[in-house]
Order: C-alpha cells, then structure tokens, then sequence
C-alpha cells in the first residue's frame, strides 16, 4: 500500500473510532510501530489528528476531511453518480454547483458542453471549467474552506442570491430521512441552502456512504430537495425512508 493511501485510511480509522492506538495501527496496515509514529506525526501538522502517548485521537479542529484525502474514495461510483446526473441538464440554460467529490467527477463531464453557464463557489470546479471558452463559469468570492476548496461566508451567499438557477447540483456530507441533507460546516452549510433556494430544481450527489449519516449543520429537509442520486450499495431501507418525504431517489 502506498503511503499517501495509508494515511488516508488511517485518518478514516481514526475519526470513525475517535482514537486508535499505535500498535492496533500497525497491525491494521501491517507496518512497524516506528512508521506509524512517522504517519502520525505528518497528519497532526495537517491539524487532522492529534497525537497521544499511546495513539492518536481526531484533533480538535477537525471537521472535515480535505479534498486530497477524500478524492479517491468510491471513485467509481462517484463517477456512475455524475454520469447519471448529466441526464438533469435538458433544458437547462443556467446551473449551479457546490463543491465535493462528486460534483467535481460531474463538473468533468461539462467540458463538452456548448452554450451552459455555471455558477459555483467550487474554486476547483471554477477554475476547471472555464478552459473551455464555450461555457460561462461565474465563482462566488469568500473566505476559502481549504478542506473543500470552496468559499464560504456572506460574500459567496449574497453572490449565489443573485442567480436564478435552472438545476442546482449539490453535495452534501450526510443525508438522512429525518434531518436532511447536512454538512460538516456551518458556514457552508448556509451557502448550499442558498443555492438551493435560487434553482427551479435541486439535485444532490451523494454517494452510498453519506446515506443515514447526519452532520452538524442542515443544508435542508428532504422534502426540499427534489431528486437524490446515490449508488445501489446505499440501504433500501434508508432510502425508502427518504423517498416517503417526497424526494425522488435515483440509484447507479
């Protein structure tokens, strides 16, 4: 296994268990107790975990895992998830998106596109699309949340107000029958829901593992959102439950 993914599981299994200690970790990737210390010590400068005398525990800052580290998680069906999204741009003159994983894998299937505007707070997605001088990419000012490379804050929400959205696609860190569509961060939280409130029509990507998960800050209620696009290892059950609130459930 290769470091760079290595430390990307490692911070998984750290945040999902709160703390692990060093010689479960070594086990766990069958490395010395000396090369996960070495691990240890690049993810805290990262301010993602902090380390213990006998482990690490999730730092204190932490709310998110950065782009880097969640680009290669489930990119297949991430990728099934945007594929299956591109059938929402009939007709559509003027869309929105978020930031994320898997709206970024959708962003890349625009770069054929004649005659789209898109408006984004995505700096990732921004600064992807608008090498193609056929599209016309508006990107929302603000302070930068480095974990998801998108602006966050008043000057991005008053921006993305100003827009009337054909379809709007979002992602999302959980989505849950009852508490809805959430995120990690506050912040952003209230910028999604704004771009949500500008589109005739919204659309969330989220992959099977933000099903049944739920994060600090609503974005919306499910009823609020009108189609969800997830993959086939997502729980029927869940995803009943989701389509009871009057949200359409497509999956890949």
């Amino acid at each position: 296994m290769q470091r760079k993914e290595r430390l990307r599981q490692m911070v998984a299994a750290i945040v999902g268990q709160g703390g692990v200690e060093v010689e479960t970790l070594a086990d766990l990737f069958s490395v010395s107790a000396a090369t996960v210390r070495r691990d240890l010590e690049v993810l805290e400068k990262q301010r993602l975990v902090t380390r213990t005398r006998g482990g690490a525990t999730t730092h204190a800052s932490f709310n998110d895992l950065p782009l880097s580290y969640k680009t290669e998680q489930d990119t297949l069906e991430k990728r099934h998830i945007a594929r299956q999204a591109l059938a929402f741009l009939d007709g559509a003159r003027v869309i929105g998106t978020t930031g994320g994983t898997t709206v970024s894998e959708f962003a890349r299937l625009l770069m054929d596109r004649d005659g789209l505007t898109i408006v984004t707070n995505a700096l990732n997605v921004a600064s992807y699309l608008v090498s193609n001088p056929r599209l016309r990419v508006f990107s929302a000012g603000g302070e930068v949340r480095s974990s998801s490379q998108e602006t966050v804050g008043p000057t991005a929400e008053t921006f993305m107000a100003g827009y009337n959205i054909d379809v709007a696609f979002i992602g999302v860190d959980g989505v849950d029958a009852a508490a809805g569509c959430t995120n990690y961060d506050p912040v952003g939280a209230r910028v999604n829901a704004v771009l949500r409130e500008q589109a005739r029509v919204s659309v969330v990507l989220a992959d099977a593992t933000k099903i049944g998960r739920v994060a600090l800050a609503q974005v919306c209620k499910m009823s609020e959102v009108d189609v969800l696009v997830t993959d086939a290892r997502a729980s029927e059950t869940a995803l009943a439950n989701i389509r009871a609130r009057g949200c359409q459930v497509l999956t890949v």
